[in-house]
């Protein structure tokens, strides 16, 4: 293995956009940005039988939502927000050798959110997230694997609270040519019903989710990529009223390139920028991400 390539393949599992998990908030503006748009390339690009090692990162994420798509899919210069997110990730990644050729990893990620539409500004911690993630190799240059992650009701501001539990599950995969790499992930993320006090009870929609990447290996130190990431939101459902809300359900198509810096076996910088090309019934992405990863 190249020396450059190790933080490739420690990258961490999962990068989770927290406006992009909130999708079924009832009585917020509705967020935008796709669900775990914030992986870069060799995301799952992961090894089996290896020694057990830490990662942590740090994110950020911007989104300055100016445009809406309406339920038709038209575009619309009202309704949106701009948002700046957070997260700091520690992940374990271990092997056993009672289970060969099998990685596993464990994460614990805090996010931290802000939100500024309509004259009002708010933020702070969101909810915290736990989970593992478990793959293997079908052969030296792919990867296959699924992760499950829990993400928690309660927040430091009630304007960012989901008050629902959230599981976000999905198969991940990598695959990698000389130079080119091709890697991604497929998933939903469920909620439980949401219960406030003196308000109606919710279910909410089921938010199906997938992001692509494809890098090239121009030098040792740059690897530019492209990105894709599709969204589809089911409606929410008002359990007290028993009827679907008007215009819940969303979807999302997302474009957008950004380059990764390897800058040594220990640390790595990414930075993309995308936006949305088709959706319904959410603010358009006009989001721009970062990431630094530090290994040992």
């Amino acid at each position: 293995m190249r020396m450059t390539e190790w933080p490739k393949r420690v990258c961490s599992l999962l990068r989770f956009c927290v406006p992009g998990l909130a999708f079924a908030c009832i009585h917020g503006a509705r967020a935008s940005d796709v669900t775990l748009g914030i992986i870069g390339p060799h995301e799952y690009d992961l090894p089996v039988d290896f020694s057990p090692f830490n990662v942590l990162v740090q994110y950020g994420d911007g989104n300055a939502a100016g445009n809406t798509y309406d339920s038709g899919g038209a575009r619309r210069p009202t309704g949106g927000s701009h948002t700046w997110s957070g997260m700091t990730k520690y992940v374990h990644f271990r092997s056993f050798d009672a289970i060969p050729h099998v990685g596993f990893a464990f994460e614990l990620i805090q996010t931290e959110s802000f939100t500024l539409a309509n004259g009002t500004n708010f933020g702070g911690l969101g909810g915290t997230i736990v989970g593992p993630a478990a793959w293997f190799k079908p052969n030296k240059h792919s990867t296959f694997g699924f992760q499950t992650f829990m993400q928690t009701p309660t927040a430091t501001q009630a304007n960012i609270a989901t008050n629902y539990w959230l599981n976000i599950s999905s198969f991940i995969f990598d695959y990698e040519w000389d130079h080119f790499s091709f890697d991604g992930d497929a998933g939903a993320v469920t909620g439980s019903t949401k219960h406030v006090r003196g308000d109606d009870s919710f279910r909410p929609g089921v938010n199906f989710y997938t992001n692509l990447r494809f890098s090239w290996k121009a030098t040792k130190l740059i690897e530019p990529f492209f990105a894709l990431d599709w969204q589809n939101a089911t409606g929410t459902y008002n359990n007290t009223k028993r009827h679907y809300i008007d215009d819940s359900n969303s979807r999302e198509v997302a474009l957008g390139t950004g380059i990764m810096f390897n800058i040594s076996k220990h640390y790595s910088f990414t930075v993309r920028y995308s936006h949305s090309v088709e959706g319904r019934n959410t603010p358009e992405s006009n989001a721009y991400y970062i990431k630094f990863v530090y290994l040992w």
